[in-house]
């Protein structure tokens, strides 16, 4: 991944030196993202920066790429794992100017605009996590566009004259734009049309559409399989996240079983580097780091446990919210330690993890779902889980990870395996719902991989990671914030954050250092209520009016689930 930063709307009258000065120092802060190379493309209608982290083809690639005859000039964050079949099916031919597997965006373009035919037709085809500005000089045209969940972040807004400007992270755009705000995922924008457009609407989201339907555990494990393996694609070090839970160890299981051969050339030749590492963190005896080891033992990668203080976590907690550029309670406790676990994979030279979020929206691996009523309900909320992983998890792994310059990949939101999963009827996902009707959700994604993990592992029940890294991290966030915040101040909270007042004093600690480095309405509203507690969440409480009380986002939390599930 990289950041990309860009600027639409130039006019004559416009000082194109001095813009140009700015975009770069705008883009400056970004560059963590991109440390190892700056590319700026300026003509008389666009600017745009490219910070990139190289992980294909890191010889060239470099980017904004421009096509042969310099009409189209592209910037993008992130991977297009279909490339090569994408550039197969071509149906004119394209002078390929890198090895970049984004290049075939602008050549997917560039038949798209010769046919006159909408831009969803191409997005639709691409399996990738992506955020791209593409600017048609010829047409003065700019196409700005998200992948389907939004795992890489992108945001925009206009400045004082008017001018339509884009990038990575908010904190290239806040100054500039009043109006700054998260890109939807899922959507284009095209200049020409002024339109910003949903291209991505699979029928699985209505229930109607997936009622009845079986997918086998063969099918299921096979889909999962061609996924972390299409993810493996890297010309640089790699590992996997691994915290012990069911979902990163099925991550690092498959993933193990693919290193050794190269899979750029279809596993034809030897892996550059054939040992797969894996990389957890906890606090001091914490249950990630416990049940890490049990799993990297089994599944036999070169593991790497660390562990953090409580004070080492404390201090970070400042940049932390600054990177990640949210106040949510549980996205910033969870981001801490993947921040600080993010900086010691950068110190071993590794650029790219794979990592296992997306499993619980896909398969309602949250303990709320145990009190699911019935399999549309259920299949609704995964749906709507789905529609708002951008502003937590996937959040969360990508801008605490790209903090230090270090790729995280999510093989459960595949495109592919999305389309196989959630057209499964969710009756077979509900609790209980597997074969020996064990009490544990997730059961049927569990029985597909019987044999692939130690059964402490298989049948581990759902911790949050901020849990996870142990107990403490969360009780010691809580006592920090009671004596940093007084009760007059809480009291007092809706006249000072007038948009998603904090409702606890956690909450209020990480606004106010949230408003430190964002201080603008237009910013906060960028965080969607503050809170992701799923145990308060309208849907849980019309499940069971016990979660109407629940005040706090730990999993632990959710009271008569946690403890009895099994």
């Amino acid at each position: 991944m990289c950041s990309i930063l860009g600027i639409f709307g130039l006019q004559a009258g416009d000082d194109a030196a001095a813009l140009r000065r700015q975009a770069l120092e705008l883009s400056q802060r970004q560059r963590h993202r991109g440390p190892d190379w700056s590319g700026v493309y300026l003509d008389d209608g666009a600017i745009l920066v490219h910070e990139r982290l190289a992980i294909v083809d890191p010889a060239g690639g470099a980017q904004p790429i421009r096509s042969a005859d310099g009409q189209l000039v592209l910037a993008v964050n992130g991977e297009i794992y279909n490339h090569a079949e994408l550039q197969a099916a071509l149906r004119t031919s394209w002078d390929f100017q890198t090895g970049s597997d984004c290049e075939v965006i602008s050549a997917l373009y560039r038949e798209s605009a010769a046919a006159g035919d909408d831009p969803a037709g191409f997005l639709e085809r691409l399996n990738g996590i992506f955020a791209f500005a593409l600017w048609d000089r010829a047409r003065g045209r700019a196409l700005i566009a998200r992948d389907p969940i939004g795992v890489c972040p992108l945001y925009w807004g206009h400045d004082r004259e008017g001018r339509l400007r884009v990038a990575s992270e908010m904190k290239s755009l806040a100054d500039s734009c009043a109006d700054v705000a998260q890109f939807p995922p899922g959507h284009y924008y095209d200049s020409a049309a002024d339109a910003l457009v949903r291209y991505y609407a699979p029928d699985w989201r209505d229930y109607d559409a997936v009622e009845g339907v079986a997918v086998s555990p063969d099918a299921l494990r096979e889909a999962f399989e061609r996924a972390v393996h299409r993810q493996l694609m890297s010309d640089v070090p790699y590992g996997v996240l691994l915290s012990g839970g069911l979902d990163s160890s099925l991550v690092a299981a498959v993933a193990a079983r693919y290193a050794r051969r190269r899979v750029e050339d279809d596993d034809r030749s030897e892996a550059w580097w054939p040992r797969l590492h894996s990389f957890a963190i906890g606090l001091q005896g914490s249950p990630d780091l416990a049940a890490a080891e049990i799993a990297a033992e089994a599944i036999g990668t070169v593991h790497h446990g660390f562990e953090y203080s409580f004070e080492e976590g404390l201090d970070a907690l400042p940049e932390v919210i600054r990177h990640i550029e949210s106040y949510d309670v549980t996205t910033i406790r969870a981001s801490t330690p993947m921040y600080l676990l993010a900086r010691r994979i950068k110190a071993m030279g590794v650029k790219m993890v794979l990592s296992g979020e997306g499993s619980d929206e896909i398969f309602g691996g949250y303990l709320y779902f145990h009190k699911a009523p019935d399999a549309r309900q259920f299949h609704e909320e995964l749906v709507r889980k789905l529609d708002a992983l951008h502003n937590y998890d996937c959040l969360r792994a990508n801008k605490s990870m790209m903090a230090w310059g270090v790729e995280p990949r999510v093989p459960f939101l595949d495109r592919e395996f999305l389309d196989v999963a959630m057209r499964m009827d969710a009756s077979y996902k509900m609790v209980g719902a597997g074969g020996d009707g064990r009490r544990i959700e997730k059961g049927v994604l569990r029985e597909a991989f019987a044999g692939y993990l130690p059964e402490s592992i298989l049948w581990r029940q759902k911790e949050q990671f901020s849990d996870g890294v142990g107990y403490g991290w969360i009780d010691g966030l809580k006592a920090h914030a009671e004596s940093q915040v007084s009760d007059r101040e809480l009291a007092a909270a809706a006249r000072r954050f007038p948009v998603n007042p904090p409702q606890t004093k956690e909450a209020y600690h990480y606004r106010s250092l949230f408003e430190q480095c964002f201080p603008t309405p237009a910013a906060a509203q960028s965080v969607p209520g503050g809170k992701s507690i799923a145990c308060s969440s309208p849907t849980a409480i019309a499940w069971d009016a016990a979660f109407a009380d629940a005040a706090d986002p730990s999993g632990r939390a959710v009271a008569g689930v946690h403890a009895t599930a099994y």
